[in-house]
């Protein structure tokens, strides 16, 4: 199974930049990277953070962006979405039974869960009783399930990003969840920090994925400023065989050189003086 994780695209009223960026091209860009590259892959998988102010503007230039998309793709909300305006435009979207944009499918054997961890004018993330008890029905009748989510789940000692992962009060009874049933979820993938971070949580790995526009510098000393530059984006190519997860990271955008060189070993073999003079003249 091929997973394409993206995440944290942040459109905009097409026109508007966004941290100094046009989030529409640089998500253009990645699309057609992934059509040109992975159109064998089985989901997209887009993690939050669809929108940057939430307006009913830019998620009709997602829907338009999607509109030609081959492969099958699947939406989470973020703390800079708005989840009426979202399912304004996108009103047939899967939700639970309480209104949040839960939802679940099996994909070659495998239960793929996407919660929505969003809160109500924060950017920390929530996940209350309700939507733990629909998260538990989903793992309770799963063999092998992966989850997918906006907000950490954990802390990733990063202080002043830890201020926004999902608040205590949640963290502890989600943690629980995964003890009880991590030996039925292969990995836990989120966005949200626009950085590639890497570990285990509850015994479960996990994977945040870089962000489509600006990306985060890690500073584990600053308490209350998130960090972050106009860097090289990236997305995520999750191979999945089995038990067995490979995640390569994609630089969709760079439009510098390209060194190509063979794998024998005379083909690192070092140059000698005779053979750099010829390449001089």
């Amino acid at each position: 199974m091929k997973i394409i994780h993206i995440s944290d695209i942040h459109l905009t009223i097409p026109g508007e930049e966004m941290g100094g960026l046009d989030p529409h091209a640089r998500f253009a860009r990645a699309l057609a990277d992934v059509a040109e590259n992975h159109t064998d892959a089985d989901r997209i998988v887009i993690t939050g953070d669809l929108a940057h102010w939430g307006e009913e503007a830019a998620y009709e230039a997602l829907k338009t962006a999607l509109a030609d998309v081959s492969v099958p793709v699947r939406l989470m909300i973020g703390n800079h979405d708005d989840r009426g305006a979202f399912l304004s435009v996108f009103n047939d979207h899967p939700i639970d039974a309480n209104g949040f944009v839960n939802h679940a499918e099996t994909v070659a054997g495998v239960r793929m869960i996407y919660l929505d961890s969003v809160g109500h004018k924060t950017h920390a993330g929530h996940f209350c009783a309700a939507r733990r008890a629909w998260l538990e029905a989903e793992l309770a009748g799963a063999d092998r399930a992966r989850i997918f989510m906006h907000h950490n789940p954990m802390r990733l000692g990063l202080p002043a990003e830890d201020k926004i992962a999902l608040v205590p009060e949640d963290r502890a009874p989600f943690e629980t969840l995964l003890r009880t049933y991590g030996t039925r979820i292969d990995y836990i993938h989120f966005g949200h920090v626009h950085a590639p971070i890497h570990g285990r949580f509850a015994g479960v790995p996990f994977a945040s994925v870089p962000s489509t526009g600006n990306q985060s510098l890690p500073d584990l000393t600053e308490t209350e400023l998130l960090k972050g530059a106009p860097m090289d984006p990236a997305y995520f190519v999750l191979m999945i065989d089995g038990d067995d997860t490979t995640i390569h990271q994609i630089p969709f955008a760079w439009d510098g050189p390209v060194i190509s060189t063979g794998t024998g070993w005379e083909d690192w073999a070092k140059p000698s003086p005779a053979t750099e003079c010829i390449s001089a003249s």
